[in-house]
C-alpha cells in the first residue's frame, strides 16, 4: 500500500495534549503524497488553497469537508474569501502542530469532488 493509500484509508485517532507534533522532515514525507498542500513557514500547519468555479461550488465543498471532518472527529480551519476562494488549513490543536491525523484528513479532502476554476491557486 502506498503512503497516499494509507492516508486515504486511515482513520483519525483521538489526540491528547502531551504527544509531540510531527517534525518538519516527517511532515514533508507525508506532503510528498499530497502535492497540492503546503506546509506553513513554522512547520505547524498544512494548507490547501482552491479557486472554486463560483460561490455555490465553494459552499458545497465546505459542506462535504464538514461531513468528512465530523466522521473523522478532526476539524480543519476553513476560510472562504472573495466568494469563491477557499483555503483549508489543518493542524492538531491539542498538540499545537501537525499529527498524522492532519494528513489523513487532507487525503480524504483531496478525494472529494471539486468544481474548480481552471487555475486552482
Amino acid at each position: 500500500m502506498t503512503l497516499v493509500e494509507a492516508l486515504r484509508f486511515g482513520r483519525c485517532k483521538p489526540c491528547s495534549g502531551g504527544a509531540p507534533p510531527l517534525n518538519v522532515a516527517r511532515a514533508r514525507e507525508y506532503l510528498a503524497a499530497l502535492p497540492a498542500w503546503r506546509i506553513s513557514g513554522d512547520g505547524r500547519r498544512i494548507r490547501r488553497n482552491l479557486l472554486m468555479k463560483d460561490f455555490t461550488s465553494a459552499v458545497d465543498l465546505i459542506v462535504r469537508i464538514k461531513d468528512v471532518a465530523e466522521a473523522e472527529g478532526h476539524h480543519p480551519d476553513i476560510h472562504l474569501t472573495e466568494y469563491r476562494r477557499l483555503a483549508v488549513e489543518l493542524w492538531t490543536h491539542a498538540i499545537g502542530g501537525l499529527s498524522e491525523n492532519d494528513f489523513i484528513l487532507a487525503a480524504k479532502i483531496e478525494d472529494l469532488p471539486k468544481n474548480l476554476q481552471e487555475s486552482a491557486e
